[in-house]
């Protein structure tokens, strides 16, 4: 079994670099790989132009590309294993509502403000200060509801809520609207993971790391609630503070990830799935690191799809990751079903 999952891992980890390196070399202008590995590696590429292509736009959203992957399938894992729900995601605490809320309320509700601050908030440093500031919010309601509620099954209805709540007061914001304001929040809504500068870049990482640390103080809490509670308490687990570090970590993950790159979906619901059916064990050990590896290579092969190489414009994120994803949640959802 070790070393099935040393050469799955090897694998898994060759494919990760082959799929960073198609990322980087197809696009709208196709450069050859020799001259990536050469800008990669300290040497300069043969056009300074594929250089300046490389270095300042394909290379960060690669990056990028990688850290919504880590992150959204990190905080899927730890939502259906809290949840014991197969069907639970990384924005199921409403997180993804309140990011969408803050930005609904700076995109539709700007022209209510002083034309300084409007002009500020509409800004891309204000729209992803309104996401934050609105996953925030929820992150605070979801954590204070935590502490009353014993039943992890009533946070999960709490976290729905919220979304329904929020999706209300968004869509009071979108009858006020004008075409321009609406156009403008339907591309947020698409999400987008070229638009980030290398410090939005740091920011998110240092919210990835973060995240990820967390998540790895809780796996073997979390090896104990995929049995069950009551088991879990048997095992001398403290589920109120197991419960209250994963979804500050799932928080911090889907939340940092949904205020700079927008609502994702299906790559932290599909691919917890892909990782428990290739290494098949429910060990969170092993899967963290699965699920880390298959969702930087997901995220990354889709952004090579929207990229178009050899056309002229670029696919929203959103599609793409709905188009490959739901496909592959239904089929695990009948080959389950076909197992049993």
């Amino acid at each position: 079994m070790k070393n099935r999952n040393t050469i799955l891992f090897s694998g898994l980890s060759m494919l990760l670099l082959v799929t960073l390196l198609m990322n980087i070399s197809m696009g709208q202008v196709a450069i050859p790989m020799k001259d990536v590995f050469r800008s990669l590696f300290g040497s300069h590429a043969s056009k300074e132009t594929w250089e300046y292509i490389i270095i300042n736009f394909r290379l960060p959203k690669a990056i990028t590309a990688i850290l919504v992957g880590i992150g959204l399938s990190i905080s899927g894992l730890l939502m259906q294993t809290l949840f014991r729900n197969p069907l639970a995601g990384p924005y199921v605490l409403g997180l993804s509502s309140g990011s969408s809320l803050g930005v609904a309320f700076v995109i539709l509700g700007a022209g209510f403000l002083p034309a300084i601050f409007s002009q500020f908030l509409l800004s891309s440093y204000g729209i992803i200060l309104a996401s934050c500031i609105g996953s925030s919010l929820v992150l605070v309601m979801i954590l204070i509801v935590s502490q009353r509620l014993r039943d992890t099954m009533s946070i999960l209805i709490v976290g729905l809520m919220f979304s329904s709540f929020t999706s209300a007061i968004v869509s009071v914001f979108t009858y006020f609207s004008s075409a321009e304001q609406l156009q403008k929040y339907t591309f947020w809504s698409m999400g987008s993971i070229g638009n980030l500068s290398w410090p939005n870049i740091s920011i998110l990482g240092i919210c990835t790391l973060l995240g990820l640390l967390f998540s790895l103080l809780s796996l073997k809490s979390l090896d104990a609630l995929l049995l069950g509670e009551n088991y879990a308490k048997s095992m001398g687990l403290n589920i109120k503070k197991a419960r209250y570090i994963i979804i500050f970590a799932t928080s911090i993950l889907a939340g940092s990830i949904t205020a700079f790159a927008g609502p994702i979906a299906f790559i932290g619901l599909a691919v917890p799935h892909l990782g428990k059916l290739l290494f098949q064990t429910s060990n969170h050990k092993i899967l963290f690191f699965a699920t880390l590896l298959i969702g930087s290579i997901i995220m990354l092969f889709c952004d090579t799809i929207s990229q178009m190489p050899g056309f002229d414009f670029t696919l929203p994120i959103n599609a793409i990751t709905s188009i490959i994803g739901a496909p592959i949640v239904i089929w695990l959802i009948i080959r389950k079903k076909s197992i049993q």
